[in-house]
């Protein structure tokens, strides 16, 4: 079984290292040579893509490809795979069996709160939501042709080791960012790894939130996060008056709980259902600082 991963970043090697430890062999896809040996540190084989020209060597992958995650943004011109000019998956990939795709829960929009599912009707605000969707359709639309069995998995809010509230805390940049009734959901990197491992054993197709168990303030992780090290609390700043990217203050303009009950039907077990435990192990275990 080979898996190739493009876009082997933060969730991709999660992925790539839980298919190894299953006994695949695999190899991601990164954007430039100075990356690659991170890769490589990891047993993950390094190909050079940048969602333009596939290399031989991305080639000579592809055809021996049995599993795919794809992990790449699509951008205006939709996902790599499936822009103008790009030969059929299935001429680029004879052997695949199970294909999933990185999505993100931002596609539902905003539900004020309300909890959603997979059969919630979406309604993405962002541009980087919309060209989502438009990736997922396509994705889907070529598992009913061709048979594939093609998971659409929409992620929550990632965070691990390395990239944590621990870690905000410990280096001075957290902060208690206050919104009345804001909630987020969030997933532990591992999880993310593990969910796709899950579907691609099983062959299962379709959509998939991979979220926790915990909607909640995000005030809340922070403070967690100080309490568990015995660190100051990080002070109170109300969203209206808070310094955020335009990127940061479009994610508070979408409030909404995620429900993970489909996945957890199929027999599905996160490890980390919610933030609280999921923090302390990482202190406990000293991993937090990735």
């Amino acid at each position: 079984m080979r898996l190739l991963v493009l876009g082997a970043g933060f969730s991709g090697r999660a992925i790539a290292q839980t298919f190894k430890s299953a006994g695949f062999s695999a190899a991601g896809t990164t954007r430039s040579a100075d990356k690659a040996a991170a890769l490589q540190a990891l047993g993950i084989v390094p190909l050079v893509y940048d969602g333009e020209a596939i290399s031989s060597q991305l080639a000579a992958c592809m055809r021996e490809t049995t599993h795919l995650v794809q992990s790449i943004a699509p951008g205006k011109s939709g996902d790599p795979l499936f822009r103008p000019g790009v030969m059929p998956l299935l001429d680029l990939m004879p052997n695949l069996q199970w294909a999933g795709y990185l999505s993100t829960v931002g596609v539902y929009g905003d539900h004020k709160g309300a909890w959603v599912d997979e059969d919630t009707p979406i309604h993405p605000v962002s541009t980087r939501s919309v060209e989502r969707v438009g990736a997922e359709n396509r994705w889907l639309a070529f598992s009913a042709e061709s048979g594939v069995p093609v998971a659409v998995l929409r992620l929550a809010g990632i965070y691990g080791p390395g990239r944590n509230a621990l870690r905000n805390v410990a280096e001075g940049t957290a902060r208690r960012l206050i919104k009345k009734d804001q909630v987020f959901n969030r997933i532990r990197v591992e999880d993310i790894g593990g969910s796709a491992l899950f579907l691609a054993q099983g062959g299962h197709g379709g959509i998939f939130n991979i979220t926790d168990d915990e909607p909640g303030p995000p005030q809340d992780v922070v403070a967690e996060a100080a309490r568990l090290m015995g660190a100051e609390m990080p002070p109170e700043i109300p969203f209206e008056t808070a310094e955020l990217s335009p990127m940061a203050r479009s994610f508070y303009g979408e409030n909404k709980r995620v429900s993970n009950a489909k996945i957890r039907s199929l027999g599905f077990t996160f490890r980390y259902p919610n933030y609280r435990m999921s923090l302390a192990q990482m202190l406990t275990d000293d991993v937090w600082g990735g």
